[in-house]
């Protein structure tokens, strides 16, 4: 709703904003409608007394009357757990902490992971599900928090005929102006589900059909795989060329290149489904896991660093972003090619990032290697300048070493 032009811009950030309580209310609501619909005895969120464990047991696992031997036995389902959490907390991290989001403070990578051990430690003992990549790590969370702006943009077009005469186009464009950076919105949200916990709720959570979950899950699937590289990659390619925009960074590579990434993107993808549907599917962190190397020792000596610059640009590459990291790193690609400009004495290039691994509105992305000692300092300057401007200081000083 928000990407349309439809109705006044408040009713559609109202309607954007609260689309999911919106349709659960709706939805909730008409699974009770008398008659069929509700003599279909449609199942239900089931729910137990206040403050107690689903199933008939105690909060804390008596695992001190555990033998010594079951241990050994959930330590390699523990470091499975522990490979995939490091993947997929930390992907959600980085997608929460993405350029197209203006963010003014620095990230806390480390902290958060430390968080997240914590919790995992107290949900062990607990017994209750771990909560990996939740808020405030969840990209869903930051764009809620992103405060867009409606843009128009009035353009002169003309087709292809010599005497053809120009015509007036409206577009509308929307830009993020800035994000809510805080902590209160999380800890609200952690009270509210411990206010799911009471036994009022617990008895409103029980209308809810367990369908309603089941569409909530299917359109936030459906959401990612619109915005999928592979899918953008996959779409471009079938694309008629000419009537591409020349703004597109894609134009500089070949197609047959960009077939080659997305066969590798879905190997992994055919991988990882293909050992879930087996009785070794917990195994499946260790395919996941192992794109790490692939990304970073196998592809850059298959593509170029403009190649992957172009196709899988950094997700969070914003200095105050970064400062928590101990600043920008270097790409194995840039790395390759800075090597090999330097047995030619040759200088760096420029390359821009495809809307399928950046922002939209990405203009271009600089070669992160160094160009000699007078672009070194020059680059180096604007970048202590722009620091000290948003207030960003080292990585010590701000408690994320």
């Amino acid at each position: 709703m928000g990407n349309t032009i439809m109705f006044k811009p408040y009713i559609r950030k109202l309607l954007s904003d609260y689309a999911y309580p919106i349709a659960t209310i709706f939805w909730t609501g008409f699974s009770h409608i008398p008659g069929r619909i509700k003599g279909t005895h449609l199942l239900r969120v089931p729910h137990t007394r206040a403050f107690y464990p689903t199933v008939d047991r105690s909060w804390l696992v008596d695992f001190w009357n555990l033998e010594a031997k079951w241990v050994f036995v959930a330590l390699p389902m523990g470091i499975l757990l522990t490979l995939l959490f490091y993947y997929d907390h930390n992907v959600s991290s980085l997608g929460a902490q993405a350029k197209q989001y203006p963010l003014t403070k620095p990230a806390g990578f480390h902290w958060d992971f430390f968080l997240l051990g914590c919790t995992c430690f107290i949900g062990g003992i607990i017994g209750i599900p771990l909560p990996n990549g939740l808020v405030p790590q969840a990209p869903v969370h930051t764009d809620s928090l992103t405060e867009y702006k409606d843009r128009l943009i009035t353009s002169k077009e003309t087709d292809d005929r010599p005497d053809a005469p120009q015509l007036k186009n409206n577009k509308k464009i929307i830009v993020a102006d800035n994000v809510a950076e805080q902590r209160v919105s999380h800890f609200l949200m952690a009270l509210g589900l411990i206010g799911t916990m009471t036994g009022p709720l617990l008895v409103v959570l029980h209308t809810m059909p367990r369908a309603l979950f089941c569409g909530v899950f299917f359109v936030v699937g459906w959401g990612s795989i619109e915005g999928n590289g592979i899918v953008e990659n996959a779409l471009y390619i079938a694309r008629e060329t000419r009537f591409v925009s020349p703004q597109e960074p894609r134009l500089t590579l070949k197609k047959s290149r960009i077939a080659l990434y997305i066969m590798f993107q879905l190997l992994g993808v055919a991988f990882s489904v293909a050992i879930s549907q087996t009785i070794g599917a917990l195994g499946f962190p260790v395919i996941i896991v192992s794109l790490i190397p692939l990304r970073w020792i196998v592809l850059p000596r298959i593509f170029t660093e403009h190649e992957l610059l172009v196709l899988d640009a950094p997700t969070a590459d914003a200095d105050v972003v970064l400062a928590s990291m101990g600043g920008r790193p270097e790409l194995p690609e840039v790395r390759r090619a800075r090597e090999k400009r330097e047995q030619r004495g040759e200088s760096g290039e420029t390359g821009d990032a495809s809307g399928a691994s950046s922002a939209s509105n990405a203009s271009g992305l600089r070669s992160r290697e160094v160009y000699g000692s007078r672009d070194e300092q020059e680059e180096m300057r604007e970048k202590e300048e722009a620091e000290a401007q948003q207030n960003v200081q080292t990585t010590l000083k701000t408690g994320h070493a």
